[in-house]
């Protein structure tokens, strides 16, 4: 005869019902055991998209035609915007995406003999132009001190069309003054504003250019920037009546 203890064990006891989770404790859950594989994701999909973005250039704005800034002090924000609308006129769209695109680069070497910092952003300046002139990224240039550019790097095709060879020290015939070039000197660029040393400074765009020299890139292997017909015929359209 079983004792009573071992009937009282043995019992029928009915398990209890597990209660049905809300909504919100669902998520809650589901979560919790998710949430590094959700994490994980979001950051191979960012690591995806810079890529994308960043080396193979998709989502970007193409531009049609680049130019190269080259002077000591940069160009003002609202400056470069305008130039690079009014620029964009002259062109065509080159690559096909409905649209008009002039990018202006602007390599700034600053005063840099007493100051380390500004000789840091000079040196950073000099190699970014270094990638842009091996690469041929910019075809239009502007310049500061077109002969020392010219001596430094011996990029700049001559004016009739012909490239200088390494001999050549005729740097004059490389490129011409802004003001000299009736549609670069008639261009309306609008007024800049900028804060320089805490006071907010504003002026005519169109002066900051009147000291400068304009020049094209010339190409001695097959090596040549995008588009190099259609950078022709805008060099063509903005130095009409200039030489």
């Amino acid at each position: 005869m079983a004792s009573e203890y071992l009937k009282w064990k043995y019992r029928d006891v009915k398990p209890d019902v597990p209660r049905e989770l809300t909504p919100k404790e669902k998520r809650a859950n589901w979560w919790h055991y998710h949430k590094w594989h959700v994490l994980l994701g979001a950051v191979l999909l960012l690591a995806a998209g810079n890529i994308l973005y960043h080396v193979l250039g998709i989502g970007q704005v193409k531009p049609d035609f680049q130019v190269a800034y080259v002077a000591s002090d940069p160009l003002p924000e609202d400056t470069v915007s305008a130039l690079e609308r009014a620029l964009a006129s002259f062109g065509t769209d080159c690559n096909g995406d409905g649209q008009t695109v002039v990018r202006v680069n602007q390599y700034v070497s600053g005063d840099s003999e007493n100051n380390s910092d500004a000789a840091m952003y000079a040196y950073a300046a000099g190699a970014k132009l270094m990638s842009d002139l091996t690469d041929c990224d910019s075809y239009l240039f502007l310049l500061e001190d077109p002969e020392a550019f010219q001596r430094n790097y011996q990029v700049l095709r001559r004016l009739d069309g012909t490239l200088p060879d390494e001999l050549d020290t005729d740097y004059d015939s490389c490129y011409l003054l802004w003001s000299d070039c009736p549609a670069l000197a008639e261009l309306e660029l609008g007024e800049y504003s900028e804060v320089v040393l805490g006071q907010q400074v504003t002026g005519d765009s169109q002066q900051l250019f009147s000291g400068l020299y304009v020049a094209r890139r010339g190409f001695w292997t097959e090596t040549t920037c995008a588009y190099p017909d259609q950078c022709d015929q805008l060099w063509a359209e903005l130095t009409k009546g200039g030489f």
